[in-house]
């Protein structure tokens, strides 16, 4: 797959993004929300393979407000305190309304480039209620939304993304990590609750065994098997919501 480097207006200046086209005409667009490491080769071969099977793909960088920022490694990143501070001031520095706001440029970026068909979001770490949130908020242009080890899918916080459910007309896949702080048990019955109220329909499914990152190949707590897994589940749940 080729990768198109390109330049999304938004409000606020300019995101750079990564587009991978598939080798025939794309059956569907998909946004990839990066986790908090930012766009990188590991996130670059994931929309490759996923432009592979017939989506066009884009990976817009989320921080691009604060570039040029890393590159920052996956594996020592947050136990360095150094880049730890700056990975946290990323994350915190570019909230939810910001990404919200921002996927409106990313959804119309499809168009633009060309490319029609439904659209799908799918969010890994801190994308995964970025994607959700996207959808909750373009009901009318996101038809499927996934989350993997998604952190905060319904937490205290008013933009926490199970807010939303009521107004999701997406399907619905969240994997969540065995054991995973940012997610944890609670919040998981909270955000389940909330689908089933608003009629949403969606799948949660618990990878027992690995930890918050095991779908990244540059993660630390990556996971071979669980990430084949997350790949069956993430092509058949796009197949069937997408086409």
């Amino acid at each position: 797959m080729a990768k198109q480097d390109i330049g999304i207006e938004t409000r606020d200046g300019k995101a750079k993004a990564g587009l991978f086209r598939p080798a025939s005409t794309a059956k569907a667009g998909a946004i990839l929300y990066m986790d908090a490491f930012g766009p990188r080769p590991a996130l670059d071969e994931m929309a490759e393979r996923l432009a592979g099977e017939g989506y066009a793909v884009l990976v817009p960088d989320l921080f691009y407000r604060d570039a040029p920022y890393g590159p920052f490694d996956a594996k020592t990143a947050f136990a360095v305190e150094e880049t730890k501070k700056a990975l946290m001031a990323l994350v915190a520095g570019t909230t939810q309304e910001m990404t919200i706001r921002d996927s409106a440029a990313f959804l119309d970026a499809f168009a633009s480039e060309g490319i029609d068909g439904p659209i799908g979001v799918v969010g890994y770490c801190m994308g995964g209620a970025r994607a959700l949130n996207a959808a909750g908020t373009y009901p009318d242009r996101i038809a499927a939304a996934a989350s993997f080890h998604g952190g905060n899918l319904a937490s205290d916080a008013a933009d926490s993304p199970h807010r939303k459910a009521a107004s999701l007309k997406a399907r619905v896949y969240v994997g969540v990590a065995g054991v995973d702080r940012s997610f944890p048990p609670e919040q998981s019955a909270r955000l389940a609750e909330a689908l089933r109220v608003a009629e949403v329909d969606h799948t949660i499914e618990n990878y027992v065994g690995v930890g918050h990152g095991w779908c990244i190949k540059d993660h630390s707590l990556y996971d071979e098997a669980g990430a084949e897994r997350h790949w069956k589940r993430l092509t058949m749940f796009f197949g069937e919501a997408l086409g």
